[in-house]
């Protein structure tokens, strides 16, 4: 198994998904602003920052979800301008905070018609006599092949968002943008999450916008920190920890005129 790296693991294919000046304007008001990104396989990146930084939105642009300006070009393929399933097929997927499964259908169906686009729902719900090598191997993955005949609704909450993610890899996604995936979790629940995206990240662009700190300190091969839409530092994990703007923003001195949520994490 091939271990994420920060910028990528070297002697990989040339895959990369590079972010050029991204601005989203919401009726003149710039949530994101002039962005630049640059991620490789075998990188995972989590994206923090305060509520309101942008995070959620910059990969709602990448997807298609939100209109924005300037660039992102997936290995030659410029994405923005697309529509949302044009990017999906270019190998480009996203999950939510809350994990959208099909609830009363088992892992196993869920993972069939998320690998099966372009066949029939009949043909997608016929009891099957066995399970692809694909599907079987993604099961593997994600820690599910004891589930796969459970309804997606049964599952823990942890396993909702695997069960997600594992959609994703049966799609052949090799840019994941994952959103607060650990959020509500227990302890042992992100700590098996973090696993699960390292067994993944080691092949693929992993991308996670993430408020939880420890969580992030475990797991993240490099860090980009944002504030008021835009980038203000990047980086392994030490080295957004020791920038100054960094320290400021999450000791509020930076950060916008709002009171914190509760439970906001300090950035120590």
């Amino acid at each position: 198994m091939t271990e994420p790296v920060a910028g990528g693991n070297a002697g990989m294919d040339s895959e990369y998904l590079q972010v050029r000046g991204l601005t989203v304007d919401f009726d003149g008001f710039k949530a994101v602003d002039g962005v630049d990104l640059t991620l490789f396989q075998g990188d995972l990146r989590f994206l923090i920052g305060p509520n309101g930084a942008g995070k959620t939105t910059v990969i709602d642009a990448i997807t298609g979800l939100v209109r924005g300006s300037g660039s992102v070009n997936k290995s030659g393929v410029e994405l923005l301008g697309k529509k949302v399933h044009q990017i999906a097929r270019l190998g480009v997927g996203r999950t939510f905070q809350t994990a959208s499964v099909f609830e009363q259908l088992t892992v196993l169906q869920n993972l069939d018609i998320a690998a099966g686009a372009g066949r029939s729902w009949r043909t997608l719900l016929r009891q099957r006599r066995g399970v692809a090598p694909g599907i079987a191997e993604v099961l593997d993955t994600i820690g599910l092949a004891h589930c796969a005949g459970r309804p997606a609704g049964a599952l823990a909450h942890g396993q909702r968002q695997w069960l997600e993610i594992g959609m994703l890899l049966v799609q052949n996604a090799d840019v994941l943008l994952l959103d607060e995936p650990v959020a509500g979790m227990t302890r042992q629940e992100r700590e098996e999450t973090g696993n699960l995206l390292r067994r993944i990240g080691g092949s693929r662009t992993v991308v996670v916008v993430e408020h939880d700190m420890e969580f992030m300190r475990a797991f993240a091969t490099s860090v980009t920190v944002m504030a008021r839409g835009q980038v203000i530092a990047e980086g392994t994990v030490a080295d957004v920890q020791a920038d100054q703007k960094v320290q400021e923003v999450y000791l509020g001195t930076a950060a916008a005129p709002s009171v914190p949520e509760a439970g906001e994490p300090c950035f120590n």
